[in-house]
């Protein structure tokens, strides 16, 4: 796999400092059910780093002394297959935090977690679910061969549940990803697509989240093959729009290794970023109880351009 580090440290990206904390977004491991194109975090069957018990008693503490932290965004791989999913939601939801559960779908029907379901809506988990398109071809070929039919089988089991309904109180958002190094079409209107596409198919959901992909990690080694690199670059870097500045997720969110280092966002995480600019060794989340982040600088490098290129990409969507 081709490393895009190098090609990204050089940067002229404008500088940022953090606002207030108020999300605590945690990969409890790279092991997943599939193995997707866009992935960057490499996630696949065969990875065996996940999150021990230790580390998820840290995240815990770091909740409980930080209360202006009022979401905690699980994510991996499938964070589900972490054997210690169930307690860290459970234990977080009595803290009265928002968990948020960064869901593939099809895991929902993956021997062993049948139950996951029923487990999300009885602690009122917000699901933000994986459905790169509305049509099977585009989904099986980049997530494989179907992954688009389970994915309609759990829409259809979650609206069963409640999410997406009016009135239920559980969120189900979807997320859209590219197929290849192109920007996301206007969120809105996409969203507005997959409504009509998937209500003939009787499915609801809340809203529809168009991520950018990053120019890092298993994506970004696929267009330093096909030797695309350098233009996708140039794509992000001549549709930066500065107003996107005020709301990238780094500003208000930190992000956590399965072992408990912490970065300034997910994808300086994959990149191996320390947190802060001018960081030379890793933080770990112990070392920030009870401490303050507001103000502090955060460590850039040039697939920030990603974060605010056209709309905007957030672990939220747009920005714009």
């Amino acid at each position: 796999m081709h490393s895009t580090y190098t090609l990204l440290q050089a940067t002229d990206f404008p500088p940022l400092r953090r606002a207030q904390l108020t999300t605590l977004q945690v990969n409890l491991g790279y092991l997943c059910n599939q193995t997707c194109v866009h992935c960057h975090v490499d996630a696949g069957p065969k990875r065996t780093e996940l999150m021990g018990e230790e580390t998820i008693a840290q995240v815990l503490a770091f909740l409980h002394t930080h209360p202006q932290v009022r979401t905690l965004d699980l994510t991996g791989g499938s964070p589900e297959m972490n054997p210690h999913f169930r307690y860290l939601v459970s234990e977080a939801r009595e803290l009265g935090v928002q968990v948020i559960d960064r869901c593939n779908l099809t895991v929902l029907e993956e021997p062993g977690y049948e139950y996951l379901a029923e487990f999300l809506a009885t602690q009122q988990v917000e699901v933000v679910a994986s459905l790169p398109c509305y049509l099977e071809d585009n989904v099986d070929r980049q997530r494989g061969n179907g992954v688009f039919q389970a994915s309609i089988r759990e829409l259809h089991r979650l609206n069963a549940l409640g999410y997406g309904q009016p009135g239920s109180g559980l969120t189900l958002n979807l997320v859209y990803n590219p197929q290849g190094p192109v920007l996301p079409p206007p969120q809105q209107n996409l969203e507005d697509d997959y409504r009509e596409h998937l209500g003939e198919l009787g499915i609801v959901f809340n809203h529809l989240y168009t991520i950018t992909n990053m120019p890092i990690a298993r994506f970004g080694s696929t267009l330093v093959s096909k030797e695309k690199f350098h233009d996708y670059m140039r794509l992000l870097r001549e549709s930066f729009r500065p107003e996107n500045l005020d709301t990238v997720m780094c500003r208000s969110l930190l992000s956590v290794d399965w072992q408990g280092y912490v970065y300034d966002c997910d994808f300086n995480q994959m990149l191996n970023i320390p947190l802060g600019a001018g960081g030379v060794s890793r933080t770990h989340l112990t070392d920030l109880l009870g401490k303050e982040l507001q103000g502090e600088p955060i460590a850039i490098a040039d697939h920030c351009y990603g974060c605010t290129a056209g709309q905007g990409s957030s672990c939220g969507g747009a920005l714009a």
